[in-house]
């Protein structure tokens, strides 16, 4: 499974507004060079996140971008969804509950791609803004790494 550019670029211009800290707007120019996300790019990803609620924009000179809420109540899953779409291992369906099977071995492939769609929302719904914020500022420890990796 894997998070798209676009979730990245989403997690990462959210994560710049938040710590910059500032109530004043941020303009997508500033925060592209921020980021080194491309400008264009950004801007439809922001006006995603707008959408989402998760942020809000103010037109004119001294306009941009500022975070909609806190950072404690914005959760990365919610910052991802609001530009990828719901967080899922892919797009099979759900398995047969009583035990019919179209194909062979088919229920029980589709009942572990659910259950790992379910393990990433859960594991990114487990991050707020403010906790990644932390982290990149070296405030709080930064998550573990995989150590079952081969």
């Amino acid at each position: 499974m894997r998070v798209s550019t676009r979730g990245d670029y989403a997690s990462r211009a959210l994560l710049s507004l938040a710590l910059h800290g500032e109530n004043a707007p941020t303009s997508v120019r500033e925060i592209a060079e921020r980021t080194a996300l491309p400008q264009p790019y950004l801007e439809q990803i922001l006006l995603a996140l707008k959408g989402a609620g998760l942020v809000r924009s103010k037109r004119g000179v001294g306009g941009g971008y500022v975070l909609a809420r806190d950072p404690a109540d914005i959760r990365l899953s919610e910052i991802v969804r609001a530009v990828d779409g719901p967080i899922a291992a892919g797009d099979f369906g759900e398995p047969h509950t009583d035990g019919a099977c179209d194909h062979e071995g088919q229920c029980v492939l589709l009942a572990i791609w659910s259950a790992s769609g379910t393990h990433m929302r859960r594991f990114l719904d487990s991050f707020s803004l403010a906790q990644i914020t932390a982290m990149a500022q070296g405030e709080a420890p930064w998550p573990p790494a995989d150590e079952d990796r081969a």
